[in-house]
């Protein structure tokens, strides 16, 4: 079954603010369109210290205010058009992004040729936007602020509210959410079930008063036999109930999003005692963690 949206245009789309912290496709773009500006950060996803070092310098040099945050000023700096016929970073970064958000597989070669201007055009027509195969600000504005879909390779996807692929998330949540899991599934006790995260393009979804943004998730406790992802969602107060492996998994999330988790809610009291989770109504048998940007329109998601 696919998992892609018929096309509509996205009136609400915005250049993503990222941070130290942020992880993802969209940390990678960064990354990529810095090294086209002669920075040198790595081209690894991860917003660590020399991404800022490289994001302050880029910041300098440009004029503009000097916070080693990405936001919508460093973005119009750094988004170049690139067409067919062109190479370098910036077509990288191009390419990655097409792969993450349309859930192709795009060679990664720095170069846009035949197949990277044909990705563009149907993300264009996917997108609702003019459709010329160029990517220019419009392209990027759209693309940039697209959902992407995780890597269930360390996750196991559930859909006990009926939403069937509602696992689209901001890129940033994503890539922190996918880093928390391989954590997590490296320690041998299985992997970690995911129930939903948002839409594609986030909106209304069925049996959630949030997830509408792309920065929520829900997972499921651990069990003591590992058998998370087969034998059933159980609470905290189930005799299968593993509190160490759950106290590991929500460390781990903590852990791969330093300062972009905004909170997670469930209900365990040795857990909340611990100043990990914190307890909220019907949240006994899954874990809600809402991750944050250091800049947002809405101000529940802003760190």
């Amino acid at each position: 079954m696919s998992t892609a949206a018929p096309a509509v245009a996205f009136p609400g789309a915005f250049l993503p603010a990222l941070g130290a912290g942020n992880r993802g496709a969209d940390v990678l773009a960064l990354q990529q369109l810095l090294r086209q500006q002669a920075q040198t950060p790595p081209a690894d996803g991860v917003f660590g210290a020399s991404t800022t070092t490289a994001v302050r310098a880029f910041q300098q040099a440009k004029g503009l205010a000097v916070d080693g945050i990405a936001g919508p000023a460093t973005w119009g700096a750094l988004l170049v058009t690139r067409r067919q016929g062109d190479s370098g970073p910036a077509v990288s970064a191009l390419q990655a992004q097409l792969s993450a958000k349309r859930r192709i597989t795009l060679p990664v070669t720095g170069t846009f040729d035949a197949a990277t201007r044909s990705a563009v055009l149907a993300f264009q027509q996917h997108a609702g936007i003019g459709a010329d195969g160029v990517a220019g600000p419009d392209t990027w504005r759209n693309l940039l602020w697209h959902y992407d879909y995780p890597d269930l390779t360390s996750l196991c996807d559930q859909d006990p509210d009926g939403n069937g692929t509602a696992n689209w998330g901001t890129a940033s949540a994503i890539g922190q959410l996918e880093a928390a899991a391989r954590s997590f599934a490296a320690t041998g006790q299985g992997k970690v079930p995911l129930g939903d995260v948002s839409k594609e393009h986030g909106g209304d979804i069925g049996g959630h008063a949030s997830h509408e943004v792309g920065l929520d998730a829900d997972l499921w406790p651990i069990r003591t036999d590992n058998a998370q992802c087969t034998a059933g969602r159980i609470t905290w107060q189930s005799a299968t109930y593993d509190r160490a492996a759950t106290k590991a998994l929500v460390q781990a999330l903590r852990a791969a999003a330093p300062g972009r988790v905004k909170l997670i809610f469930f209900n365990d009291p040795e857990l909340i005692r611990a100043g990990l989770t914190t307890r909220y109504d019907n949240h006994d048998n899954h874990l809600h963690i809402r991750y944050c940007a250091p800049v947002h329109p809405n101000p529940l998601y802003a760190c």
